[in-house]
């Protein structure tokens, strides 16, 4: 179960490149359900999520290179390609932060992923979050693949 809430970020923190960064590329095969092929610095992940916009199925499996590589080129729109920062916060929580390099070129969004619904409904998000766009399906990253 994938249990996260999301945010526009208009002002990162000034020390953003001191935070862990990965570098993901991602595809989606299908959109409803979504099922993704993405590639996390080294690693390649086939993720099937169910639907929901708070909380959701979600399952991951490991791909090889090869088979990312094949899977990939099937992929229906945009290939999200973004740098993520890794921001601890209290309670074992982790901002990812995300800087979109293609389709949404500069797009800054925060995700935070909560172990229960209760945990992510008592959330007070850090004073540099902007607008939360949880429930907002269009900044899904599988409805951005569509639209770019």
């Amino acid at each position: 179960m994938e249990i996260e809430r999301k945010y526009l970020i208009t002002n990162p923190p000034a020390d953003l490149e001191s935070y862990p960064c990965e570098i993901i590329e991602q595809g989606y095969l299908n959109t409803n359900p979504v099922v993704r092929v993405r590639r996390l610095n080294d690693e390649y992940i086939l993720t099937y999520k169910g639907k929901g916009l708070l909380a959701r199925e979600e399952y991951n499996l490991p791909l090889t290179a090869e088979a990312y590589a094949h899977l990939i080129q099937k992929s229906d729109g945009y290939i999200i390609s973004k740098k993520r920062y890794l921001i601890p916060l209290e309670n074992d929580l982790t901002i990812e932060l995300d800087r979109f390099v293609s389709p949404r070129q500069g797009l800054l969004m925060a995700e935070v992923e909560f172990p229960t619904e209760e945990a992510a409904n008592a959330f007070v998000p850090p004073a540099w979050f902007g607008e939360e766009v949880t429930f907002d399906p269009n900044y899904h990253n599988s409805t951005m693949s569509r639209l770019g």
